[in-house]
């Protein structure tokens, strides 16, 4: 008797999340145009995640060049937990709802390039995915929740921009930070260092923060995951938002000056503090049909 292949969702899904996505996309393509020309907008980069009023909202943390404070966006529970997993590089044994999209759009050939914060209406801001198919001109342009959209962005590695008046706005808000807090600043991801790390990964006994990840600029200049930051313009940072603040405190038109130790010795190299590119995408291991 002829034996039958086994079932697989994979080759179900695939091909429906494929016809969803190109049969919905282009009506909210047209149904909301960019509030800001792409060029009038500013591009940031995620730092971390704090909390916001008396009820304690979640806020994602936006660092602009060149800026003396950095911007706070609402965002839900879920995407703040989405968000603090991409910048730990923390990748869930089975994808959840954000890294499961971005498993889809690598899955049909089409990459987020951008997204973008361009209005607040109402009281609520309103963002955009940029999207390009493979062998499209054109980018196509999906009306999204910029929590979302953030998310999406950390997860697959694209620019995120947003208006002007977007970014004054938020300045408004206050936030402060969270326990065992992730901060990504220069490309340089930083946590709390404990006595356990610090003696597993043979660091000195100083204060400082354990270099849980690196991309960029930072990277070329050597260093790697398992370093100690120990100071950043002369100062010790005690906690990842004095990082941050630190970074953000930097003189305009001047480089952040970096010590950090690694490999038995201290090092120190000079950042620019421009935006810097994207970290890659870290992909999901590709399962057979």
């Amino acid at each position: 008797m002829p034996h039958s292949p086994p079932f697989s969702w994979r080759r179900l899904l695939v091909p429906l999340g494929l016809a969803l996505l190109l049969a919905a996309a282009p009506a909210p393509a047209a149904a909301r145009e960019l509030a800001v020309a792409p060029d009038a907008m500013v591009e940031v980069e995620v730092a971390t995640v704090g909390m916001a009023g008396m009820g304690s909202v979640p806020v994602v943390l936006l660092r602009e060049p060149g800026a003396r404070e950095v911007i706070p966006i609402f965002i839900g529970p879920v995407e703040a937990r989405a968000i603090l997993r991409a910048l730990a590089g923390d990748r869930p044994r089975r994808p959840l709802t954000h890294e499961l999209l971005g498993d889809v759009l690598d899955g049909i050939a089409v990459r987020l390039e951008r997204i973008y914060i361009d209005a607040l209406v109402d009281g609520t801001f309103l963002g955009m995915l940029e999207l390009r198919r493979q062998g499209d001109d054109a980018p196509l342009r999906i009306d999204s929740r910029p929590s979302d959209a953030i998310a999406l962005a950390v997860t697959a590695g694209a620019s995120i921009h947003v208006a002007p008046e977007v970014l004054e706005a938020a300045r408004q808000i206050d936030y402060e930070g969270i326990e065992d807090q992730v901060v990504v600043a220069l490309g340089i991801t930083v946590t709390p260092l404990d006595e356990d790390l610090r003696e597993a990964l043979g660091l000195p006994d100083a204060p400082g923060l354990l270099v849980s990840d690196v991309s960029g600029a930072a990277r070329e200049a050597g260093m790697v995951p398992g370093a100690m930051l120990l100071e950043v313009n002369g100062e010790t940072p005690r906690t990842p938002l004095r990082f941050l603040e630190l970074v953000r405190d930097t003189p305009e038109g001047e480089d952040a000056r970096v010590r950090f130790w690694q490999q038995g010795e201290a090092v120190e190299i000079e950042l620019s503090t421009e935006v810097p590119e994207p970290a890659p995408r870290r992909r999901a291991p590709r399962l057979e049909a």
